[in-house]
Parts: C-alpha cells; sequence; structure tokens
C-alpha cells in the first residue's frame, strides 16, 4: 500500500499553495517534509490526507485515486497526527487511543475483541501501557505526544502523517518522538523544521519553498549548503558523522 502524491497544485483563497508537487515515498521508509513557514508542507498533508482535493494533479492511494476510494478505507488507511494536541476534558489514555478504532466501529458501537487487542499492541508499542488508565491531563508533553501515535495506530494504518509533532516537546522527547515513528511498521511523511533532525531520523527528505519542491533524495544529498543558504537564507556549514554517516548541520549566524 502506498500513498502518493503526482503533480498535484492546490489553490487556497485564491493563493497557490502547492504547485505542481510530485513525492512517491517508499513503502515502509520516513520521509520528511521541509521548509520555512508558508513552504506548504501543512498544506500538502491535507492533501495526502485526503481532506482537501488538489485543483490539478492526482493523490494516489493504492494506485487508485484518493477521491475514489472509499472513505472508511481511507480511515482505516491514512493516520494523522497532527501538532501537540490538548483538551480540557478528563478522558483517560486509553480512551484516546480507542478513538483509533472509530473507523472500525459498527452502527451498535461497543469495542471488539479486535479493538481491544489493536489498542493493548498501540499502548505497549509507545511505551503506554502502564499510563492507560490514567487521566490525559497527568501525562507529560512527551508522553500526550506518543499518546496520539498510539491512536493514530490503533487505527491499524499503513500510512502515516505527522504535521510537525515535535513543536512544543524537550530535546529528550523530540528525540524519543522520532526514533519511535522511525521504527514504526509504516509509511510515514513528516513535517518538521529542525533540519539536523530530519537528518538523523529521515531515509528521504522533500524540500518545499513557496509551494514548489525544489530537492529531494536522502538527507545527505539534499541538505548542502548551498539549498539551506537558497531556502532558509541562512549560513551553514554540513559535516558528516564518521559514526553514522548521517549529515549533520552547522548554522553561522552571520548574514548572508
Amino acid at each position: 500500500m502506498t500513498l502518493e502524491a503526482h503533480r498535484v497544485s492546490w489553490r487556497r483563497g485564491g493563493t497557490l499553495v502547492i504547485d505542481d508537487v510530485t513525492l512517491c515515498p517508499l513503502p515502509g521508509s520516513t520521509v520528511g517534509l521541509l521548509g520555512p513557514n508558508g513552504s506548504g508542507k501543512s498544506s500538502l498533508l491535507r492533501l495526502l490526507q485526503g481532506v482537501s482535493a488538489p485543483d490539478t494533479g492526482r493523490i494516489t492511494l493504492d494506485g487508485a485515486d484518493l477521491t475514489s476510494v472509499r472513505r472508511r478505507h481511507v480511515a482505516r488507511t491514512v493516520a494523522t497526527v497532527t501538532q501537540h494536541a490538548e483538551t480540557e476534558v478528563d478522558i483517560l489514555v486509553r480512551d484516546v487511543v480507542r478513538l483509533g478504532r472509530t473507523p472500525y466501529r459498527s452502527l451498535f458501537g461497543g469495542d471488539t475483541a479486535d479493538d481491544a487487542r489493536a489498542i493493548d499492541r498501540a499502548l505497549a508499542h509507545v511505551g503506554l501501557t502502564d499510563k492507560a488508565d490514567r487521566l490525559w491531563r497527568t501525562l507529560s508533553g512527551g508522553e500526550r505526544q506518543r499518546a496520539h501515535i498510539a491512536r493514530a495506530l490503533a487505527q491499524e494504518p499503513t500510512e502515516l502523517l505527522l504535521d510537525e509533532p515535535t513543536n512544543h516537546l524537550d530535546i529528550r522527547h523530540q528525540l524519543e518522538l522520532l526514533a519511535l515513528v522511525a521504527d514504526l511498521p509504516v509509511t510515514a511523511i513528516v513535517a518538521l523544521h529542525d533540519l539536523n533532525l530530519a537528518a538523523t531520523f529521515c531515509d528521504s527528505v522533500l524540500v518545499l519553498q513557496d509551494g514548489r519542491a525544489v530537492a529531494g533524495g536522502s538527507p545527505r544529498d539534499v541538505l548542502t549548503p548551498e539549498l539551506i543558504g537558497d531556502v532558509y537564507g541562512v549560513r551553514a556549514r554540513v559535516a558528516e558523522d564518521a559514526v553514522t554517516g548521517r549529515s549533520h548541520v552547522l548554522f553561522d549566524p552571520t548574514p548572508l
């Protein structure tokens, strides 16, 4: 199962926000969507999720146009984790994760044995089994994001879309969260601001600027000083980690 964008363009409020973008991830890979604010990362995720339809081009799921696929099938197959979410409702962590089973519910409701197993597996996968019966508001920020990922995993998706999931998290929880995502048995597309996190955890990256894709490929090939200067307007040096072979971006505060 693969979720792909084929030369999609989309206007929002009369403004062209996605301009002829193609994205074809390898199944099971982690793809980083990079670019400054307003570059089109969140808009592309909306199209991939099926919340909005492109004006031109196609979003496909396993080769079929997303608009022709049954909504229940899309809801089961494609899971989304947004930026750090809050709620004032006293809800248990297990109940947050249970929301992921909504696409599988019958008209009569109620958990089935499959639901219970999926919820338990999802909680175990993110390391929250021991916190399943705690109130959501008692969790730390990192634990809340892990609970959101567990909710997404309870859908048993093949595709996972994440919109800046590390916002509002400290460094430790950013690293833990992205390590978890990279290890999941799904194709993950993650909008990120931090280039070093992308270089560490992503198999490939797509760089957007003003709604257009300006570069794509492995972080090592894409994240060059020239591209960073052109897209982000800052000076940078890029070094290779001697142990991992991954790129590391060192920023220079001197203006271009």
